[in-house]
């Protein structure tokens, strides 16, 4: 289908995209890579009147170590952020999710930021960046805020950017030394997951001493495996011990059913998929 007709603007600073969201209100869009906006359009499941395009923004692209955590802005494309020794060093569980993320055009067009903004259940993103931490900062007319990850994620397509707000960037806390691992269950390439699992692990001697676990389309959300987390620290980073930890990765969710499997198999899958998140992540 054709798109409705709407108005188009691309400001050059994030002042001039926050007075123009300011003016035209619930009747604007933001657009950043366009992966998941112009599919909407096309479907006309959406139709603004106006869309402010974030493309000429430099500022808010590239990465950078800000001591305690790398930051990642938001119109950084994803090729970039899989490319990164910066990312792959200190956060290499986004680098993990990263290679799994759609296809190669889809890494060169989408945003870092606008694949978090979109909060889609089953986005490759949200579950590492919620396993690590992530912080989210969030600018708007009357100054910016930061956000944590566990408050970001609100509901299903909906997080904390209120209306006429930005994402600018994403800082995420370094886990340098931390094995990582995203275990992507899928019945075609480069589908949206049925379930994925993503893991990092701070290993000792063989013996695991923290470990951080998001699980991708387990609810309306992103999700914590907390509950397997906390079964893990201490425990021998062998088979036995974190099959046992990881038959609790589906307490507390609430998995969709559709064509592609019922909440219960996905239940299963995140116990499965959890496991060998885990053991990889601890180089077992």
């Amino acid at each position: 289908m054709i798109p409705a007709q709407f108005d188009y603007v691309a400001p050059a600073s994030v002042e001039e995209a926050l007075a123009v969201l300011a003016e035209h209100g619930d009747d604007a869009k933001v657009i950043a890579g366009g992966q998941s906006l112009l599919p909407v359009l096309r479907m006309r499941l959406n139709a603004p009147e106006m869309v402010v395009d974030l493309g000429k923004i430099d500022a808010l692209r590239g990465i950078r170590d800000d001591g305690d955590a790398i930051v990642i802005g938001a119109m950084t494309i994803h090729a970039e952020v899989g490319s990164s020794d910066l990312v792959a060093e200190h956060a290499a569980l986004i680098s993990k999710a990263v290679e799994h993320l759609a296809d190669n055009q889809i890494r060169h067009r989408g945003t870092f930021g606008g694949a978090l903004a979109h909060a889609d259940p089953a986005g490759d993103l949200g579950a590492p960046a919620l396993a690590l931490g992530a912080e989210f900062v969030i600018a708007g007319q009357g100054g910016t805020r930061t956000v944590s990850a566990d408050e970001f994620f609100v509901d299903l397509f909906e997080t904390a950017i209120g209306e006429g707000e930005l994402l600018t960037e994403i800082r995420i806390p370094k886990h340098t030394g931390w094995g990582a691992h995203y275990e992507k269950f899928v019945r075609v390439a480069h589908q949206w997951p049925i379930v994925a699992v993503a893991a990092t692990v701070r290993s000792e001697g063989g013996t695991i001493a923290e470990a951080r676990i998001g699980l991708t389309n387990m609810g309306s959300t992103p999700l914590r495996a907390a509950v397997v987390e906390r079964a893990l620290i201490g425990a021998p980073a062998t088979d036995e011990a974190v099959r046992a930890a990881a038959a609790a990765a589906a307490d507390g969710t609430n998995p969709p059913s559709d064509l592609n499997g019922d909440g219960d198999y996905r239940k299963h899958l995140a116990t499965v998929l959890t496991r060998r998140a885990v053991l990889a992540a601890a180089g077992v």
